[in-house]
């Protein structure tokens, strides 16, 4: 049974999601950064095609596009700071040749700082925040073919956000599903 908090957070999470599908299918669209656009509308025409592991892919056709595209979508939120939260998303580009991981972390996170990544203890790096929008600022790696394996073989990751720069607050996030999930992408 869910507690009032873990129902806040769950809720809070769903509202991220939300806010970021549509902005997410905006960018996979081929406009670049992610741009403005009313994510209600674009939510209600993305989907939820499978489940893969704790992955969901999300499909949508964006206005202009001439096929379906889909993600793999995972929200986290940090065990002792609900309003912590990430949504990871894996997709490829329009172009078909660049595979990409974007994450969203919530207004307020320490910018120069970026965000920092490890996989089953072992430190992958950092990306820079890339832009802010009224639902969180997007930090973008495109993923080589190292650190795509790394995602796929891994059983877990840690997203890094700062709030000063000397506190980091690690938010764990599971790869059960990602390599299953992540090869299935059109």
């Amino acid at each position: 049974m869910l507690t009032n908090q873990d129902s806040m957070r769950q809720n809070h999470l769903n509202r991220s999601i939300m806010a970021f599908t549509g902005h997410l299918f905006a960018a996979i669209a081929g406009f670049g950064l992610l741009t403005a656009i009313s994510s209600s509308a674009a939510l209600a025409q993305a989907q939820v095609k499978a489940k893969y592991g704790d992955w969901e892919m999300r499909c949508e056709t964006p206005a202009g596009a001439q096929r379906e595209q889909c993600a793999i979508i995972q929200s986290v939120a940090a065990e002792d700071k609900p309003n912590m939260n990430l949504v990871v998303i894996a997709f490829k580009a329009a172009d078909g040749k660049s595979r990409l991981l974007r994450v969203i972390a919530p207004l307020g996170v320490l910018l120069p700082a970026g965000l920092g990544l490890n996989i089953d203890n072992a430190d992958k790096g950092r990306a820079g925040f890339v832009r802010c929008l009224p639902s969180g600022c997007v930090a973008e790696v495109v993923m080589d073919d190292k650190l795509l394996d790394d995602l796929g073989g891994g059983t877990s990751a840690t997203f890094v956000v700062f709030e000063t720069p000397e506190q980091g607050i690690g938010i764990p996030l599971t790869l059960k599903g990602f390599k299953d999930g992540f090869g299935k992408l059109p």
